[in-house]
């Protein structure tokens, strides 16, 4: 069992500008559940916003195995084991076994305690292109661990998630059930009590689409997230269109490549039956053909296959990311339009103050205050009884106001110096990430040259012993 004090991390509460929040720069610690990365100004002369890892985790998912086979409830478990030196875990080598609906568990809970972070999405439960077969084939349940396996390896390589809690029962505990009850229960990030920002119109926070004084740090990262994604998904589209023109994964003779050796061989071996006398050497030729369009197979389902799930995951990883980016905006714009919102309540105040004294008549504070006037005269409201107590309760809406604006703007400066944080930590990834998935890519086209080199070496001296009479 897990208890709740062994959390070591700093944090800051994104949840709701109302809980108050003190921040005075990057290497303040701030209460709660853990969104801080572990970073100092003054560390080695290191940048604020580089990231910090305290040590390494190393994942793994493997062994589907089919449970309660026979039975309705069937379902398919996945053996995750990980090698690590963190401090926050007991053991260095954990294992455990977890079906799909834990990995989904885990996703979501991380999203909610760090919201800050860009937690990676989960394999789609229904993309299925390339998958042949239900959800208990050999063919599916091994394309989902390869899915679950790049899950849990980017979690590993992300500073801060590594060392969550829940991660560390994700792959300790042997009571996860009690565990993800109890997070339940008792979220780190506990709910946040109605607010000022809450009773606010959605009408009003809402008014804005866009940030009015953009940051251009955001801007442009935004602009290479856009370059990135535009980039792999025009990546995707041409790789889906060379593997359709070489297999279209029918697994009987198509229009594709691999089907068109297919018949070639088939040709090239009914032209045999004709020459008697070079039967043997067309037939050789012809199984040729044959094994270079199994190869042409293999590839697909081993190389180019694999290659296009990563590439559709890495456009789902590059979307949680923008995720971040706009949750950082909206966190700006709850702080420009509550300060909006609190000067709109000040004039308004000001107003009153102003006809109360006899400064200023009602005339001279625009057509939108004389209307207001009149119309309070025509209810019987123009006394400044009525004028006194609504600048009361305008005063105590201006407190809560001030209290409500100063912590917005600390939660959306702390907000973005986390996201800054993230983006460095998810470039390192996505790096990481494309060297593995390009390098894997071209291991499996060396392989398959090396292959097919093979098989049309061995037919040249077949050929060659053709006999050609002058």
């Amino acid at each position: 069992m897990l208890g709740e004090d062994e959390d070591v991390f700093d944090s800051v509460t994104w949840e709701s500008p109302n809980a108050p929040v003190t921040y005075e720069g990057p290497s303040t610690g701030l209460s709660g559940p853990g969104f801080r990365q572990s970073t100092a100004e003054s560390e080695d002369g290191r940048d604020p916003h580089d990231p910090k890892w305290e040590g390494y985790l190393i994942t793994s998912v493997k062994d589907p195995v089919k449970e309660l086979a026979e039975t309705k409830d069937a379902y398919v478990s996945y053996l995750v084991t990980a090698k690590t030196n963190l401090p926050i875990f007991s053991t260095p080598n954990p294992t455990a076994r977890r079906r799909f609906t834990d990995f989904v568990f885990l996703r979501t809970h991380l999203a909610k305690d760090f919201p800050a972070c860009v937690v990676p999405p989960l394999p789609d439960k229904h993309r299925l292109e390339y998958v042949t077969g239900d959800r208990f084939s050999v063919e599916f349940m091994e394309r989902r661990r390869l899915d679950l396996h790049r899950f849990l390896q980017r979690l590993a390589r992300h500073p801060t998630l590594q060392r969550s809690t829940l991660l560390r029962a994700f792959f300790e505990s042997t009571e996860w059930h009690v565990i993800m009850h109890q997070h339940v229960a008792h979220p780190p990030v506990p709910e946040q009590s109605s607010g000022v920002i809450d009773s606010i119109s959605d009408s009003l926070l809402n008014a804005f689409s866009r940030v009015r004084k953009p940051d251009e740090r955001f801007l442009s990262m935004r602009e290479g997230v856009d370059k990135f994604e535009e980039g792999i998904a025009l990546s995707e589209r041409l790789f889906s269109r060379v593997r359709t023109r070489t297999n279209d994964g029918n697994p009987e003779p198509g229009e594709d490549l691999t089907g068109d050796y297919h018949d070639l061989a088939v040709a090239v071996q009914g032209l045999g039956f004709l020459e008697s006398g070079i039967t043997d050497p067309l037939n050789h030729f012809s199984n040729t053909l044959l094994e270079f369009s199994a190869l042409l197979r293999h590839n697909t389902q081993t190389s180019t296959d694999p290659f296009l799930v990563h590439l559709h995951s890495l456009i789902q990883y590059s979307h949680a990311n923008r995720a971040v980016l706009k949750l950082r905006d909206q966190k700006q714009m709850d702080f420009e339009e509550l300060s909006e919102y609190l000067s709109a309540v000040t004039a308004e105040r000001d107003r009153l103050a102003a006809v109360i004294s006899g400064r200023a008549g009602s005339t001279g504070l625009g057509l939108g205050a004389y209307i207001k006037d009149r119309v309070d005269a025509l209810r019987g409201q123009d006394d400044d009884r009525a004028r006194v107590e609504r600048m009361r309760k305008l005063d105590t809406k201006i407190k809560e106001l001030q209290d409500a604006v100063t912590t917005a703007h600390e939660t959306s400066d702390a907000f973005s110096d986390e996201t800054l944080r993230e983006q460095a930590i998810f470039q390192r990834a996505k790096e990481s990430e494309m060297k593995e998935m390009l390098g894997n890519y071209a291991d499996g086209q060396i392989e398959f040259y090396k292959a097919a080199m093979e098989e049309w070496d061995r037919i040249i001296p077949v050929i060659q012993r053709i006999r050609v009479d002058v």
